[in-house]
């Protein structure tokens, strides 16, 4: 099995060093990812300036842009041949419900997603790297079912509490929560006086309930979210064409 490995912490970030030495043993892996921390960049691509790409003594490219990039300039321009499986990851911090959205980490994995290829992004709960072995074996565990039953290509999001190994309650099937609106921003004014503005933190779960990825990782379990590209909300197109007649 062929493995493209990506990350949005950046190259050296221990989550995705942790990740592509635990699946190195079972896997012929590559890992592309960004020169620093891209946390937040979503789907984005650069597209005003080229992007260059160089390779650390570990093996692991990386290159001056974002997740996407790195995942398409993998597949369109870096690889010879096309991997089996997208991984992104592992993040520090989780991303769920409405983060899924900003999410960088979870973007590699969508852009792999887009050109038909299987993707999992992996997320750990809470920053700051604890229980980070727990977690990357987790993550293999979930690479090694490679899920047969599932209609390919899919798109995966696993977020893991941070726990030992043997405190973990097994992996569930999810969906997305949400959260409330995020805190306000907060305001600063540089020595020139002009108004400066740290966007604030995420809100609380707003929809938290049995069945989301916020209720399975609060209580302990792995939670694993199928998600889809398709934004249509299908319900208003009928609206819009009754509108439009």
């Amino acid at each position: 099995m062929k493995i493209l490995i990506s990350n949005d912490d950046g190259y050296l970030a221990p989550g995705i060093i942790a990740l592509a030495e635990v699946l190195a043993p079972i896997a012929d892996i590559t890992v592309v990812a960004p020169d620093s921390n891209r946390s937040g960049s979503s789907n984005s691509l650069t597209l005003d300036r080229p992007l260059w790409v160089e390779q650390a003594a570990n093996g692991f490219y990386y290159l001056n842009g974002t997740p996407s990039d790195c995942v398409h300039v993998a597949l369109t321009g870096l690889l010879t041949e096309r991997p089996d499986l997208i991984v992104s990851g592992i993040n520090q911090g989780q991303n769920m419900g409405d983060d899924t959205l900003y999410s960088g980490t979870v973007a590699a994995a969508t852009e792999g997603f887009l050109f038909g290829i299987p993707a999992i992004a992996f997320s750990q709960m809470h920053k700051g790297w604890d229980q980070l072995e727990s977690a990357a074996r987790v993550a293999r565990e979930v690479v090694q079912r490679q899920f047969d039953t599932l209609p390919r290509p899919y798109l995966l999001n696993v977020n893991i509490p941070n726990l030992p190994y043997d405190r973990l309650r097994g992996p569930v099937a999810t969906r997305l929560g949400k959260r409330h609106m995020s805190e306000p921003v907060h305001k600063l004014t540089d020595p020139h006086g002009r108004d400066l503005y740290w966007i604030g933190p995420a809100g609380q779960a707003r929809d938290g309930g049995e069945g989301t990825d916020f209720h399975a990782t609060a209580n302990g379990f792995v939670s694993i979210t199928p998600l889809q590209i398709d934004l249509t909300h299908a319900a208003q197109l009928d609206n819009l064409k009754k509108a439009l007649a």
